[in-house]
């Protein structure tokens, strides 16, 4: 059913008789103001999870991201232990934190509550890979540098199994990070992607002081640093592997578009 996420009220009857609530509703753009990334993702994570608590609801699981972790400092080999930013100048960032920290506060005897953090979920129909690749297109992509950052990243079948994993598998008030389990080097990945759609032609480079006057944060902190993230405790507790190779997810990103 479809309702207002700010007011459960207009759908919180779907949950009756339900085992789980994924939750994976937020404020995707970064250029919105942080009163809009208030209201969807901390607000609307508040409301989801006392709609769930009001039906019964025995597991919530919030999908959450690594970006709640980001605050100009690179994330490297980082585990489950690093500490949330609900202080980041990002507001994406600030609000992630603060809807995923609800979340994993909401843990009891009544809701058991999980979230996944997928690092860059791609795959066929990517709004992330599709904006990219027009901004590319239109001349409004550059890389930082020469945009060779190791990073990871998560096709979307993986992130799925991750979810499903956390409901089925994950102890409550924990967060798992979940990945493809093999990273890329980031302007590789991309390039990979763009030729699919038609984009083949170098892209320009910024120099870092140019990019901290140009691209905004927290898409700064995406495309220009790495990001390494360990999935050890996912495969420890969830049993958590991925379930497609990038080769693959890369063949299914091309017959989606193929002509």
């Amino acid at each position: 059913m479809r309702g207002e996420l700010t007011d459960a009220a207009t759908w919180q009857d779907a949950l009756a008789g339900v085992e789980v609530v994924f939750h994976l509703a937020a404020e995707t753009d970064i250029a919105a103001d942080r009163a809009r990334h208030e209201l969807i993702t901390v607000e609307g994570t508040r409301q989801a999870i006392a709609a769930a608590r009001a039906a019964g609801v025995p597991t919530f699981v919030h999908c959450g991201s690594e970006a709640a972790l980001l605050s100009d400092e690179p994330l490297v080999d980082v585990d489950e232990t690093a500490p949330m930013r609900p202080d980041s100048e990002a507001a994406y960032s600030a609000t992630k934190a603060r809807s995923e920290q609800l979340v994993l506060d909401a843990d009891g005897p009544e809701l058991r509550t999980v979230s996944i953090r997928p690092r860059f979920v791609w795959g066929p129909h990517s709004s992330l890979v599709q904006g990219l690749a027009e901004a590319a297109g239109k001349g409004e992509f550059a890389w930082v540098g020469d945009g060779r950052f190791t990073t990871d990243v998560t096709y979307v079948d993986n992130a799925v199994e991750g979810l499903v994993l956390g409901w089925q598998r994950g102890r409550g008030g924990q967060a798992y990070f979940v990945t493809d389990g093999q990273r890329v080097v980031l302007r590789d990945f991309l390039e990979a992607q763009f030729a699919l759609y038609g984009i083949t032609e170098p892209l320009p480079e910024l120099d870092a002081e140019t990019a901290v006057a140009a691209i905004p944060v927290p898409a700064r902190w995406f495309v220009g640093q790495d990001c390494t993230l360990r999935i050890d405790k996912a495969v420890a507790e969830l049993g958590y592997v991925p379930v497609v190779a990038q080769d693959d997810g890369l063949e299914q990103v091309r017959l989606s578009i193929r002509p």
